[in-house]
């Protein structure tokens, strides 16, 4: 008969035991489950294309900031951390008053989540950020008050904005304003003159003799005619002035403040750029010329679209007295 070990345990101890081990691969089992949700969390965090990030008020202190912050910015995630002010040293500086007032809103509205400005990365691209934050709601009294954030880069569709607004707004053969953009532009250029009382000046310019280009050169060459016209007409007009193309071979111009005097002299550069240009066609070389018509806002103008009138006028009577001319009403 086998005697027992008085080492051996009592058969009351092996229940302890077999809990303490299960205890024990359990944790080991929580410990590797945790340790994947780390790495899950960490691969999410770096293919995410967007900037999370925290920011204790108080300090202005960056507390975290995700992977994205390198690529985007194209900084060291380690240098913001140390030093808050590299995000905003990289805002523009014509949008920073705007990006800080409306971080500060956060504080009065628990979130904001239309914030668009741009910044400039470290190869001195400009980019564009839509940067939502909010605030943390759970800190208790007396705790930090922390901000937390995600910045997105906008960059391509604020390009795909930009050019689907140049294509609505922008006559493709000249690059002009078109018909519907031009005269918009001029309402509300006519609605300030009128109430501030400053001089507004509309002109209008008609190619002479368009139909003859045409058909003794061909279209190609009317529209090089075209823009050429067009050209040399933005370049001779002063910076704030509209110019637009709103017909086939009509232009138009808006003088905001520009007195009547002021105008003639703006029409009269037109005139003379026009003239210098010169064109050849199979060893052919013609001229082009063009009739103005040229009226000033009045006391009795409503609209826009009486001084359009006015200056049409004008310009179909510089046709009929002989062409190549400004005629003012």
């Amino acid at each position: 008969m086998l005697k027992k070990h008085p080492q051996d345990s009592s058969p009351s101890t092996w229940p302890e035991a077999a809990q303490t081990l299960m205890a024990l691969m359990h944790a080991q089992g929580e410990v590797a489950r945790l340790s994947e949700r780390e790495q899950l969390f960490s691969t999410l965090l770096v293919s995410v294309n967007a900037i999370l990030w925290a920011l204790d008020w108080e300090t202005r202190q960056v507390l975290y900031v995700s992977p994205a912050y390198e690529r985007i910015f194209g900084r060291s995630a380690e240098q913001l951390l140390a030093d808050s002010n590299q995000w905003r040293d990289s805002i523009h500086p014509d949008d920073l008053e705007y990006a800080e007032r409306s971080l500060a809103e956060v504080l009065e509205t628990g979130a904001v989540e239309d914030r668009e400005y741009r910044i400039t990365d470290a190869d001195g691209q400009l980019r564009w950020l839509s940067d939502k934050c909010f605030i943390n709601r759970q800190a208790e009294p007396g705790q930090p008050v922390i901000i937390v954030g995600i910045a997105e880069d906008i960059t391509e569709k604020k390009l795909m904005e930009a050019e689907l607004h140049r294509l609505a707004t922008t006559d493709v053969l000249t690059q002009s304003s078109n018909r519907r953009h031009f005269f918009d532009c001029a309402r509300r250029e006519f609605e300030l003159a009128r109430q501030q009382g400053e001089p507004l000046s509309f002109l209008m310019l008609d190619i002479d003799d368009f139909k003859t280009v045409n058909d003794s050169y061909g279209h190609p060459e009317g529209d090089n005619v075209l823009q050429k016209i067009a050209d040399s007409g933005r370049a001779a007009l002063r910076r704030n002035d509209l110019f637009g193309r709103i017909g086939g071979e009509e232009f138009a111009a808006v003088f905001p403040g520009c007195t009547p005097d002021m105008a003639l002299q703006v029409a009269e550069r037109v005139q003379r750029e026009i003239q210098r240009l010169s064109f050849s066609h199979d060893g052919h070389a013609f001229g082009i010329t063009v009739s103005q018509g040229l009226t000033c806002l009045t006391a009795e103008d409503d609209s826009v679209e009486s001084l359009f009138a006015r200056a049409d006028a004008a310009m179909y009577q510089a046709k009929r007295e002989g062409k190549n001319r400004i005629v003012t009403a």
